[in-house]
C-alpha cells in the first residue's frame, strides 16, 4: 500500500523518545520531511541523527519547543514552514502528568497538566489549521491513552484531560471536515516506554514488590501477552495521517493489545 507521504511536511511534537520518536521514525521511513520538537535540544539533536541515519531520509530537522508556551508553539510552527513551506500532517504529543489520585495533587499540579496534556494540543492545532486550510487540507493525530476507554488508578489527572483530548477531537471532526482535514485520537496501552517503565515503578514502590513483577502481572492482562513495541503504536498513527485514510476522522482508537474490555 502507498502511503503518500513522500516529501509531505510532518510536525511530531514531544518526538526526542518514546512514542513521538517511533512515530517520527516511522514517518520518515516513509520519505516525508519530519520536524521533530521538544524542550531537550541534545536529546533531539541525537534523535534526528539516528532517525536520518537509520531511514537514510536527510530531511529529519528538530526544533526547541516548550509546548505550555503560545509562543513557542508559534515559532516553532514559523520555524516548520520556512523549512517546509506547510505542514500536511500535525502529531500531537506530550509527556503524560504524575501519577497519583485526587487527594495527592493540587492546584498547581491541576493547572500544569491542563497546560501541557490539553491546552498545549489547542494551541498547537489553532497555529496550523491556516496552513492546512489554505493547502486544501491535512492529516491531525492525538495521542492520548487507553483511559480515553477506560479510566486507571492513581492517575487522575491523565483519566481527566486525556478524556477532554477525545471531546476536542470528535468537535473539530465535525467542524473541520469541510477543509477536509482528518482529526483522530489513538490512546496507547501498555507500551514499552519510559513512560510505563516510571509508572511500573510507582506502583511496585507502593506495593513493595519488584516492578518486573508489576510488568508480569500486567502482561496477565492483555490477551496477546506482553507490552506493546513503540513502533507497533506508530505504524497505526501514520496509517491515519496518511493518502490511506480518507475517510476516517472523529474515532478514538487504542492500541492496547485488547488489554481494555470496554466496547
Amino acid at each position: 500500500m502507498n502511503l503518500g507521504l513522500k516529501n509531505k511536511s510532518v510536525l511530531v511534537l514531544a518526538s526526542s523518545k518514546g512514542l513521538g520518536k517511533a512515530t517520527a521514525h516511522q514517518f520518515a521511513s516513509e520519505g516525508a520531511r519530519v520536524f521533530l520538537a521538544s524542550r531537550d535540544e541534545d536529546a533531539l539533536e541525537r534523535t534526528a541523527k539516528e532517525i536520518r541515519e537509520k531511514t537514510q531520509n536527510p530531511y529529519v530537522t528538530y526544533g526547541i519547543c516548550d509546548i505550555t508556551a503560545y509562543d513557542s508553539i508559534k515559532q516553532l510552527v514559523s520555524d516548520v514552514i520556512d523549512e517546509n513551506g506547510t505542514i500536511d500532517v500535525l502529531v500531537n504529543n506530550a509527556g503524560g502528568p504524575p501519577a497519583g489520585s485526587f487527594d495527592d495533587v493540587d492546584d498547581d499540579a491541576w493547572q500544569h497538566a491542563f497546560e501541557l496534556n490539553l491546552l498545549s494540543f489547542i494551541r498547537a492545532i489553532r497555529v496550523v489549521l491556516p496552513y492546512m486550510r489554505k493547502q486544501g487540507g491535512g492529516h491531525i493525530v492525538n495521542f492520548a491513552s487507553s483511559s480515553i476507554k477506560q479510566p486507571i488508578d492513581g492517575l487522575i489527572l491523565s483519566n481527566t484531560f486525556r478524556a477532554g483530548i477525545t471531546g476536542l477531537s470528535k468537535s473539530l471532526s465535525q467542524e473541520l471536515a469541510g477543509d477536509n482535514i482528518l482529526i483522530n485520537t489513538i490512546g496507547p496501552g501498555r507500551i514499552g516506554t519510559d513512560r510505563v517503565s516510571h509508572l511500573d515503578s510507582v506502583k511496585a514502590e507502593k506495593l513493595g514488590m519488584p516492578a518486573e513483577d508489576v510488568m508480569k502481572e500486567a502482561e496477565k492482562q492483555i490477551p496477546i501477552g506482553r507490552y506493546g513495541e513503540p513502533e507497533e503504536f506508530a505504524k497505526i498513527a501514520v496509517f491515519l495521517c496518511s493518502a490511506a485514510n480518507t475517510y476516517v476522522t472523529g474515532q478514538s482508537l487504542l492500541v492496547d493489545g485488547g488489554m481494555v474490555k470496554a466496547l
